[in-house]
């Protein structure tokens, strides 16, 4: 439960207090600031607290937006402002502040002109407002578009404040806003037309977006089994159950946005889950090609290796210059041009495959064609994709003059994943190699390289080459200006390294297994970017420590292979990758399900 308290005299007419009611408030009524700082020290510490205007005119969904939303502490819209338990002590200081700057009386001022935004000097939250924005306290004002929230001064005014809450659809506005504002074309004209109603239907019937979200999970598993029964039919299965599982992945975010129903642990299901249910849909397709008689387990691994090295090419290029100064381009500017134009914005957001469209093609070609052809064109199309976004942000980072924080370069230090063995090498060595790109570059080849010699031992050999470059990678903080490179790098390095030393095993069950291995470290990864996103830093010390960092993994895939027959080498990747999982998803439940974590709702790669 909620408490709002109402301050100044109750308005003939007026749905405030039901409306307050309506969205969880307990609603006590005070005369003036002083009456109210009596009865905010009342309300229990637990509780979220509400000061509304009794004067406040505007529509519900501008006050949901206002006093509901739980990612925000602190939040406020023109007549009232809210505090989440952990800013109620701001809060008690600013109304403090006021009630005796005013002699805790609201004093009325002259009537102003009411507009959509529009408050009135003498309302008792909009001055605390004031004082917490002066206090820099975070104050969260969420865009109201064209939703009205005012205090009128007078009846004329409040006359005119009720016509534009009259005129403005406060329902289609809701749904309007539920919808992500830069979705993919497939998502925005075939999904999310009819899933906001199905997002509304949920909110009506009490479910959370977490449930939605576990049955769009569900829904991908039953997808991935039909897929891996290698029948026609169940082919077709598949895809059209690949489709329901995306309609309702969007609809859980939609239903979040809708209801305002924002948790930790939605942000990590959403965050992870789509991941999952990708890469297990690919191992449902290698499983029904193998019934088929053809195997194309590196078909499905390699899939998940370019897509999971995709979005660490976004997240790193996002962390690199999220905070950035000076941060412009002759190359962002002509994308800012080409956003003017309409056909342009579609064209870019369709080639780039974001999940809608990919998940789309994914259905049609596994209900028609078979999973060898569907991992071709997924690996063309994603190889394109890759491609082409990569090159504008290496476009983007040669021509711009961005000076890069501390915190940026921490932030790609912890993508980069490394652990003990480069820790300790890069001490050891007592000279430099060169700029982190650079020296990264070169290891990153030498492995390469060793990984198709002739003698067993040479991926050894270049794995140690690896590790010491890696090492000096990040000797020195990583602000260059295409030093974002680096994780990306490092992902494909690493799941390269076993994809082809499984490949070269050439036994059954090697490729599953490497595939089950790169899965776990994938989610490892994915976990990072997820921590970092929410300022929760990277995870600790001892898990990266546990599990060997990215270049002690790539050292000891490769000793492996070198020392074990190719069934013992299979079984040593099965035991790794168990191994790796359960430590990985203990921390990561443990972590976001605590109280400590980051309370954050992220969009994460557009539908």
């Amino acid at each position: 439960m909620s408490t709002a308290i109402v301050t100044g005299q109750p308005v003939p007419g007026s749905s405030l207090e039901s409306d307050l009611r309506s969205l969880g408030f307990d609603v006590r009524m005070a005369a003036d600031a002083a009456e109210a700082q009596t009865l905010l020290a009342e309300v229990p510490a637990g509780r979220r607290v509400a000061l509304v205007d009794a004067r406040f005119v505007g529509h519900p969904h501008a006050l949901r937006l206002g006093l509901t939303d739980p990612r925000f502490a602190l939040a406020a819209v023109p007549g009232a402002v809210t505090a989440q338990p952990e800013a109620r002590p701001a809060l008690t200081r600013a109304l403090a502040r006021e009630s005796a700057a005013s002699g805790g009386t609201a004093e009325r001022a002259a009537p102003a002109r009411v507009t959509a935004g529009a408050a009135d000097t003498a309302s008792v939250a909009d001055r605390v407002v004031t004082v917490l924005d002066a206090d820099e306290a975070g104050v969260h004002h969420p865009e109201l578009g064209s939703l009205v929230a005012a205090v009128p001064a007078d009846p004329q005014a409040r006359n005119e404040a009720r016509q534009a809450v009259a005129a403005v659809d406060d329902e289609a506005v809701r749904l309007r806003s539920a919808v992500k504002s830069r979705d993919g074309f497939f998502t925005t004209f075939c999904i999310s037309p009819y899933s906001r109603y199905l997002a509304r239907w949920c909110a009506r019937r009490g479910l959370t977006p977490n449930q939605v979200t576990t049955a769009s999970l569900l829904t991908a598993l039953i997808a991935a089994g039909c897929a891996a029964t290698g029948t026609r039919s169940g082919f077709v299965a598949a895809g059209v159950l690949l489709i329901a599982s995306f309609v309702l992945d969007c609809t859980d975010g939609q239903l979040a946005r809708y209801a305002l129903k924002y948790s930790t642990l939605g942000a990590w299901l959403d965050a992870t889950f789509d991941r999952a249910k990708e890469y297990a849909y690919y191992a449902g397709l290698a499983l029904g090609a193998a019934r088929g008689g053809d195997d194309v387990w590196a078909l499905a691994l390699g899939a998940m290796i370019l897509q999971t090295c995709r979005h660490v090419v976004d997240f790193s290029f996002n962390e690199a210059n999220h905070d950035a100064t000076a941060n412009t381009s002759p190359t962002a500017a002509l994308s800012d041009r080409l956003d003017s134009v309409g056909w342009t914005v579609w064209l870019r957001r369709m080639i780039v495959l974001p999940i809608g469209e990919r998940w789309a093609m994914i259905a049609v070609l596994t209900a028609l064609t078979t999973p060898r052809i569907t991992f071709y064109v997924l690996l063309a199309g994603c190889a394109f994709a890759a491609t082409y976004t990569t090159a504008g942000r290496v476009l983007r980072s040669v021509t711009r003059r961005a000076s890069r924080t501390a915190r940026a370069a921490r932030a790609l230090a912890d993508l980069a994943d490394n652990g003990p063995l480069a820790s300790y090498l890069a001490r050891a060595t007592p000279v430099r190699l060169g700029a982190p790109l650079p020296v990264a570059l070169a290891g990153t080849a030498v492995l390469a390289l060793s990984l198709f010699s002739g003698p067993a031992w040479a991926p050894v050999a270049g794995a140690a080459v690896y590790a010491v470059t890696a090492g000096q990678a990040l000797r020195r903080p990583l602000k260059g200006a295409l030093d974002w490179l680096l994780p990306p790098l490092f992902r494909a390095a690493e799941y390269g390294t076993v994809l082809v030393l499984a490949a070269h095993a050439d036994v059954n069950g090697a490729l599953p297994a490497a595939f089950g291995l790169v899965a776990a470290v994938a989610y490892h990864h994915y976990d990072t970017v997820y921590r970092i996103r929410g300022n929760a830093g990277a995870p600790p010390a001892w898990l990266v420590r546990a599990i060997g960092g990215q270049e002690g993994r790539t050292l000891l895939v490769t000793v492996l292979a070198a020392v074990l027959t190719a069934s013992q080498f299979k079984a040593a990747l099965t035991v790794l990758a168990v191994a790796v999982a359960v430590l990985v998803l203990v921390e990561s439940i443990r972590f976001w399900v605590s109280a400590g974590a980051p309370a954050v709702h992220d969009e994460g790669e557009p539908a």
